[in-house]
């Protein structure tokens, strides 16, 4: 039977802790069906609050909240174009993983 696949190696939790909770602090940020949507959806190009909001649905506040989540984790930055803010995705391990979890 196969066992852990560092069975010989010893994990150096502590010298590794900051990657580590770098890595969960971003799986934590797209860990909700809203923000993963709208991480996907960013991924074909940048998009506005308002054209997010009609695609999901949502009200203006709640897709705000979770832009607000998305960019403090530094998955996403916006940009101001007139009175817009456009945002797009910026983290490629983000994109990378989205890309992975829907096989595009």
């Amino acid at each position: 039977m196969e066992g852990f696949p560092l069975k010989n190696s010893a994990i150096d939790i502590e010298k590794d802790f900051k990657k580590y909770e770098t890595i969960a602090e971003k799986l934590k940020a797209i860990a909700h069906p809203y923000r993963l949507c709208i991480v996907r959806g960013l991924l074909s190009g940048e998009c506005n609050v308002t054209t997010i909001q009609e695609c999901l649905n949502l009200p203006q506040s709640t897709v705000s909240q979770h832009i607000s989540k998305l960019k403090s984790a530094g998955i996403i930055e916006g940009k101001r174009n007139g009175l817009e803010i456009c945002y797009r995705v910026v983290d490629n391990d983000i994109i990378n993983a989205v890309k992975l979890l829907f096989n595009d």
